[in-house]
């Protein structure tokens, strides 16, 4: 199963438009058109067809973490382990 096949079943999963993957990966700061998002959708036959690399499917799955629980919480230092003066 190739990263387009993934990308095309999470989409279709989830119910994603093009626009929303592109926020999608906005969300870790990665930058790619709406353009190139239909390319990956494409038939491996046709022209405008361009394969989804690690780089790209590894920002989506990223980015979709944060889309769906939320941005990481910092851990505070409680008192429990905070160091005694």
């Amino acid at each position: 199963m190739s990263n387009n096949d993934i990308l095309k079943k999470l989409r279709v999963a989830l119910q994603l438009r093009d626009d929303e993957i592109v926020e999608i990966l906005k969300l870790v700061n990665f930058r790619v058109s709406k353009a190139e998002i239909g390319a990956f959708f494409r038939s491996e036959d046709h022209p405008n067809y361009k394969p989804c690399g690690d780089q790209i499917l590894r920002n989506f799955l990223n980015g979709l973490v944060i889309h769906l629980r939320g941005p990481k919480e910092e851990k505070k230092n409680s008192p429990v382990n905070s160091p005694k003066a």
